[in-house]
């Protein structure tokens, strides 16, 4: 059988801007999270949680804002206690003593969240958190200055302990999503922004305290990466050369190689993927501004 798209649709538009989308399946239901605001980075944004038995037909959950941010980025995830987690970042409106803070709540149901609380380091910004074998991992980076990624881990979501201060610090990297394979062993996904800027894959054993780097050779934004059942890895990420897009990759970490094997209808201001495989197919959600306006879309794709 052909790689293709199944379906493909539009669930959330009502905001000027509908975008950073993230993707889970929890207890029997779809849920989906984006940030709403006038534009990509604009005073006053909020955390919208949508709701899905289908798929189909979507429906607002919950919203989660704060009066003194603009609350960006936001990722889901399920505690080893059978919770949802939610974490996003607040970029404070200034004067503040600080730019940025990574926040997290949690929720039983989706619909009430307890939170928000603060977590890690002020001016640190923990874009996705990864929980393996009950203990949660995030690679943080600087939004002050380009002093690099560090990578921190917690058991409760709440409380993280730094554990590499200097993950990757060549090219200003910063946004970064980990994967672990069946024997235990770490990979990473990061995006850079200076010089080449191109996306780097880092590899580690147990404990994940040291690092082997490859680069990949090509330039991506918003990475997100997960495992399929039968082993292969797929990444999705915006891609910059000629037309800006969000595409699917086959992620091979022997050969170092980030092949893009199919562009997903999108286009201008876009990226920032949820991955779910769900019976046989992969669900995917992301944000674009191809039709009429920045909006959150889900496609479903059926791999060969």
């Amino acid at each position: 059988m052909p790689t293709q798209i199944v379906d493909f649709r539009r669930i959330w538009d009502r905001a000027p801007h509908n975008a950073l989308t993230d993707l889970i399946r929890f207890r029997e239901e779809w849920l989906c999270v984006c940030r709403e605001g006038d534009a990509h980075a604009s005073p006053g944004g909020v955390v919208r949680i949508l709701a899905s038995e289908n798929g189909v037909s979507w429906n607002s959950a919950a919203t989660l804002s704060d009066p003194k941010a603009d609350l960006r980025d936001p990722k889901l995830s399920i505690t080893p206690d059978g919770r949802l987690m939610l974490n996003a970042a607040a970029a404070w409106h200034q004067p503040a003593p600080n730019r940025h803070q990574s926040l997290v709540w949690f929720s039983p149901d989706g619909r009430e969240w307890v939170g928000p609380k603060p977590i890690g380091d002020p001016d640190v910004w923990l874009w996705r958190v990864t929980w393996h074998k009950g203990i949660a991992y995030s690679a943080g980076y600087s939004t002050v200055d380009q002093t690099g990624v560090r990578l921190y881990s917690s058991f409760d979501g709440l409380r993280y302990k730094l554990i590499v201060p200097a993950l990757h610090d060549q090219g200003d990297p910063n946004e970064a999503t980990m994967l672990f394979q069946p024997g235990g062993s770490a990979l990473l996904l990061l995006r850079r922004e200076a010089g080449e800027a191109t996306a780097q894959l880092g590899s580690a054993d147990a404990p994940y305290r040291e690092w082997t780097w490859r680069d990949l050779g090509v330039r991506i934004g918003g990475p997100h990466a997960i495992r399929l059942p039968d082993g292969r890895m797929i990444a999705a990420a915006r891609r910059y050369g000629g037309a800006w897009r969000t595409s699917l990759h086959w992620l091979d970490p022997n050969a170092g190689r980030l092949e893009e094997f199919l562009t997903l209808p999108s286009g201008g201001d876009t990226s920032y993927a949820g991955l779910v495989w769900h019976e046989g197919l992969l669900w995917v959600s992301y944000y674009s501004s191809h039709e009429e306006k920045t909006c959150v879309y889900i496609a479903r794709v059926e791999l060969s």
